[in-house]
């Protein structure tokens, strides 16, 4: 009977083996091509270049500290790459010594180069996602950008959608974190782009020029991006009450900004309220001053897969300016109440900015929300 049993046994077991050896093994790379969406091999130049731009700015602060670390050959022994001149060290030195205690061009104004904003370089930047109330230079604005996301960069710290020429004599300064000033060479990058330090003392120093200058706030900041994937629009703004502090105590006019878009260029990992993985990303904030999201794009020769951002529409929306009047300690009833116009106006109507040779349009929300937004899975949301 074992006998039997075993015989039956080995024979089901030759006829596996012979299926096994007869089915053809997982091709690993044509698993590959099956789960990823390469690019062409022929893509236009022009598009090409824009990869290229968008690809350069996303690794830029990497650029600037790997060269600051090559110039001062501070690299570990085994490697080969040597950089260095000596006699360029003690230059460096006073470079940094400048840069990080004595230049005070951050918090009072920067030192923006019309040059250096000018450059096809940020035409190609802003290419790369399509995009598509006249403000009289009589008095200084202060603008409010949601949401969290790079258009920002493209509207108010170049000239590649024609801000200049659209609101003559209207000098934008786009704010971020005191931190990035302190990195060689980046700074003197971000400087050259007219961009300032969003401390208090700064947006009172730019204010302080009078008719024509004008600041830039992403509003939300590092919080805000926690909640953004694409279809949404969460925005956090209802505890936000400083930079409308700020308008009022200079006489300021606001303008609410909405990027139609921003959201969708990175897919972010699941990171609702109450995740660990939200709990680490808030304590990291808390600690850094800044966020980072567990976010994934396109790479630069596929479709799906890497840092990248995706290349779609990004259509940045400037409203009407919100009058106020100039007080020093204005009461908190007052901020609220230009809170509350502010967020009519910012889900009510505005204008958007397309490239120059494109023009101004008039932009109703009702209207061409269906056209700007039309894989949204719900309405416009503050959510804090």
């Amino acid at each position: 009977m074992s006998r039997t049993e075993s015989t039956t046994t080995l024979r089901h077991a030759g006829n596996r083996l012979s299926k096994l050896a007869t089915t053809p093994l997982p091709n690993p790379v044509a698993a590959l091509h099956a789960n990823v969406n390469f690019v062409p091999a022929r893509i236009p130049r022009k598009r090409r270049l824009q990869m290229l731009a968008v690809a350069m700015w996303s690794v830029m602060i990497v650029i600037t500290v790997c060269a600051w670390l090559l110039l001062l050959y501070v690299l570990p022994p085994p490697c080969r790459l040597d950089l260095s001149f000596p006699p360029l060290w003690p230059i460096l030195a006073a470079y940094y010594i400048w840069a990080r205690w004595i230049d005070q061009a951050p918090e009072f104004g920067g030192r923006s180069s019309q040059w250096f904003r000018s450059m096809r370089f940020w035409k190609y930047f802003a290419d790369y996602y399509p995009a598509s109330s006249d403000l009289p230079p009589d008095r200084p604005y202060v603008f409010g950008y949601h949401p969290h996301g790079t258009g920002a960069l493209a509207t108010f710290a170049t000239e590649a959608t024609g801000f200049s020429a659209a609101f003559p004599g209207i000098k934008p300064h786009l704010l971020t974190l005191t931190t990035n000033f302190q990195m060689p060479f980046y700074r003197d990058i971000i400087l050259a782009l007219g961009v300032c330090s969003v401390s208090k003392q700064s947006c009172s120093n730019i204010l302080k020029g009078g008719p024509g200058e004008a600041i830039t706030i992403v509003v939300g900041g590092a919080a805000e991006s926690l909640s953004a994937r694409p279809g949404t629009a969460d925005l956090t703004l209802r505890k936000r009450l400083g930079f409308i502090k700020i308008a009022i105590q200079h006489g300021a006019d606001l303008v609410p900004v909405f990027s139609f878009g921003e959201n969708d260029i990175y897919q972010q990992m699941a990171n609702e309220k109450g995740t660990t993985v939200y709990a680490l990303q808030r304590k990291f904030q808390s600690i850094f001053g800044f966020t980072l999201p567990l976010f994934h794009g396109r790479g630069l020769l596929n479709y799906n897969l890497g840092l990248m951002p995706y290349r779609r529409q990004i259509v940045a929306v400037i409203g009407h300016p919100i009058h106020v009047q100039q007080c020093d300690k204005p009461t908190l009833e007052e901020i609220v109440r230009i809170q509350t116009m502010y967020i009519e106006e910012l889900t009510r109507y505005g204008f958007f900015l397309r490239p120059l040779r494109k023009g101004i349009f008039l932009w109703i929300w009702n209207t061409y929300k269906d056209q700007f937004a039309k894989a949204r899975l719900r309405e416009l949301n503050i959510i804090d």
